[in-house]
């Protein structure tokens, strides 16, 4: 208790270095935050196109409807074919009218004409998407063919990359704010030098007087990790209204908030291990 007391008195006396060092440190847990929400939203978004497979091949313009229908019933008779759908050129312009029923002007432009008829093609598994979208492709009405795998390799490499981008700037933010409060704490300490000569002279031992410092580096940490958890949070459920309206059926949000409850626990332990090393790092340059 009383080096709680002590470290806070420590931060209490200094409040503008206080405030660089938790600035530094909510800066990188911003960083954590966004980043565990985007992997985590791509990695379900992935796991939604990946449970509902389906091929969608888009006719040609001048495809007649008895070869539209053959190749119909040719897709119902395959096992690896769960469900088939024919979407019409009226009912692709229903579907883009829904779409686009707030801007008038992208209306306007459209007609049934311009839009192209297609076939979806629900299949078994996902594994049945490339041998689906093979056999549409070699049919001679079909113009092209789109399924979900693709879908799925393209979020997939994104989503890889954003991951490898997202560790590389954690890292590095991660490593500026441990030798940035390594730094704060050091100059704290320099300057109670007297006091800690006093303090050993009076029989106080190496772990009672750094203590107080570890301390510190923790609460630093602690605080910094919740104001860049809550902006982020607060961001997040700004947002949800957009992006909901933006992913349409994928069922992702609103995020449950015991997934940002959890969030918040595993960043203030990560804040811990980051307030202890830079604090250690100081005391032992320090306080040898």
């Amino acid at each position: 208790m009383k080096s709680v007391t002590t470290a806070w008195n420590h931060i209490r006396r200094s409040p503008y270095q206080a405030l660089a060092a938790i600035m530094i440190m909510m800066l990188t847990f911003l960083a954590i935050s966004i980043f565990s929400m985007v992997t985590i939203g791509s990695s379900k978004i992935i796991a939604f196109f990946e449970s509902k497979p389906q091929v969608t091949a888009f006719f040609k313009t001048d495809a007649k409807q008895a070869d539209i229908d053959a190749l119909t019933q040719s897709m119902k008779q395959s096992e690896q074919v769960a469900d088939v759908k024919f979407v019409s050129k009226q009912d692709a312009l229903k579907i883009y009218r829904e779409q686009n029923k707030n801007d008038p002007l992208l209306l306007d432009l459209v007609t049934s004409d311009i839009l192209p008829s297609s076939l979806e093609v629900s299949a078994n598994k996902i594994d049945d998407l490339s041998p689906i979208a093979d056999s549409l492709r070699s049919s001679p009405i079909v113009s092209e063919v789109i399924f979900q795998k693709d879908v799925v390799q393209t979020l997939s490499s994104w989503t890889t990359a954003l991951r490898r981008i997202g560790i590389a700037v954690i890292v590095v933010l991660s490593v500026v704010s441990v030798f940035i409060m390594a730094t704060i704490i050091g100059f704290k300490i320099s300057q109670k030098r007297d006091e800690i000569e006093i303090m050993r002279l009076l029989s106080a031992t190496n772990w009672y007087i750094r203590w107080p410092f570890l301390l510190e580096g923790i609460l630093y940490g602690i605080v910094g990790a919740f104001f860049g958890w809550l902006i982020a949070s607060v961001g997040l459920v700004y947002a949800t209204p957009y992006l909901q309206s933006f992913l349409g059926s994928i069922p992702l949000l609103p995020v449950p908030l015991f997934f940002l409850l959890g969030l918040l626990v595993a960043e203030f332990i990560v804040a811990i291990i980051l307030g202890t090393l830079s604090s250690f790092l100081a005391v032992l340059r320090y306080l040898k």
